[in-house]
């Protein structure tokens, strides 16, 4: 039989813990020294730089210290709050930065090329860097101004290559950057960078891809904010193209507001004579014309109707439905643009919800004798209708009493030859 070995008993001793299993300490400073080093050693040479950032994947910790990679490769070192670089180590700063670049393209090309390579190699950087830019941004007060050229034109360049959404230029929309046009001037080099190096069309892409175009005014000091400055800044920098996207999407907007309001309007059952002024400044306004206005109107109204199914009983509905709200409709369409506007609107709509077809001329019937539309717009809406949609069955339907307009009309003109 044999003997039980007894185990050792570890008393007083302390198991000495393996190196791997430690928590390593936190040293930024030591991988930006490590950096650093490497990154003079290549002497200015980009080609070497991005071949020592390559091969040193593999041994420095790229994963828990990309924002330093991207700091010193921005600024040379590590950026400190309000945009200083620290100086604490044994070899703080290099040269090798694109803030000791030139400015011109040609180098901002270059060194595109390090960061566009580096992610590519190490993808997991690209979430890294746009949470850096985030940073970097906020800081650009504390930097030079021609720093701010370049970064600027390189900001421009990663947005363009897909490194960065347009949208991380929404962090400098803080009051501390909006003061002495500092944000402004920011993203004004950025979007004519992007003009001069892939073309308008490009820029305007980005621009709604951001969703900037609605927001650019944000970009100015809350004193010289309005349409006017924004014009007049961003005309002298050849950005036109970016001041009437502006419009257009601050127009689009409007329109959305005041749909929203004529439905609250309707909804609560205001009186129209109420509705009308209300619409009025909301248009004037925003230059809103009339001929959009009354398209709204006619919208929204129909929107609220609860139709028969029963296509003998609909025009009738409809024609009832919409004679509460003629004197609105009226109001509006006052010109025959806005006139020949209507009767398009309802064209269309006719023929898009086919148990309207039949109600057609029962309709502008309606609108006629109610003064919404003239016998003249009629008559050339006869002639010539704006849209093609259903254009041949509405024809038809109008014949009889745009034969009964004319022989009216001849009967007033041979009247007054009489006289």
């Amino acid at each position: 039989m044999s003997q039980k070995v007894e185990k050792p008993v570890l008393s007083g001793q302390r198991i000495k813990t393996r190196k791997r299993d430690e928590k390593e300490k936190y040293d930024p400073n030591g991988f930006r020294d490590a950096l650093v080093q490497g990154l003079e050693r290549a002497g200015g040479d980009l080609e070497a730089a991005y071949k020592f950032l390559d091969a040193a994947g593999s041994k420095l910790d790229y994963r828990r210290y990309g924002e330093v990679i991207f700091d010193v490769l921005i600024a040379g070192g590590l950026l400190l709050p309000g945009g200083s670089v620290s100086m604490d180590g044994e070899t703080p700063k290099t040269n090798t930065c694109i803030f000791n670049a030139s400015e011109e393209m040609e180098s901002m090309h270059n060194f595109e090329q390090v960061f566009v390579k580096l992610m590519r190699r190490y993808k997991y950087l690209e979430k890294m860097f746009e949470e850096e830019m985030k940073k970097v941004l906020v800081y650009i007060k504390g930097f030079e101004p021609l720093q701010r050229i370049k970064l600027a034109r390189m900001t421009a360049l990663w947005i363009c290559n897909g490194c960065v959404p347009p949208s991380v230029l929404l962090v400098l929309v803080n009051e501390h950057l909006l003061k002495e046009n500092v944000a402004l001037e920011f993203v004004l080099e950025v979007f004519v960078t992007m003009k001069n190096e892939r073309g308008v069309t490009s820029l305007v892409t980005a621009l709604k891809r951001g969703q900037l175009e609605g927001r650019l005014l944000e970009f100015l000091p809350l004193n010289r904010r309005s349409e006017e400055s924004l014009a007049t800044m961003f005309g002298a920098r050849g950005l036109g193209e970016v001041v009437r996207l502006h419009r257009a999407q601050a127009s689009q907007e409007a329109r959305r507001e005041l749909t929203r309001v004529l439905d609250e309007e309707l909804n609560d059952e205001k009186p129209v004579r109420d509705i009308i002024p209300d619409l009025r400044d909301m248009a004037q306004k925003n230059d809103i014309p009339d001929h959009e206005v009354v398209a709204i109107i006619w919208q929204c109204v129909m929107a609220r109707g609860e139709w028969n199914k029963k296509e003998e009983l609909l025009a009738e509905q409809a024609a009832k439905h919409l004679r509460q709200y003629t004197p609105l409709l009226a109001a509006f369409a006052h010109s025959a643009k806005a006139e020949i506007a209507l009767l398009t609107k309802v064209q269309e709509y006719c023929y898009e919800n086919m148990n309207f077809m039949r109600a057609f001329s029962k309709l502008v019937v309606m609108m006629y004798k109610s003064e919404v539309v003239s016998e003249e717009v009629i008559l050339r809406w006869y002639r010539d209708p704006n849209s093609s949609k259903g254009k041949h069955m509405f024809l038809d339907q109008m014949k009889k009493f745009v034969e009964w307009l004319q022989s009216a009309e001849e009967e007033s003109e041979s009247g007054e030859d009489e006289d």
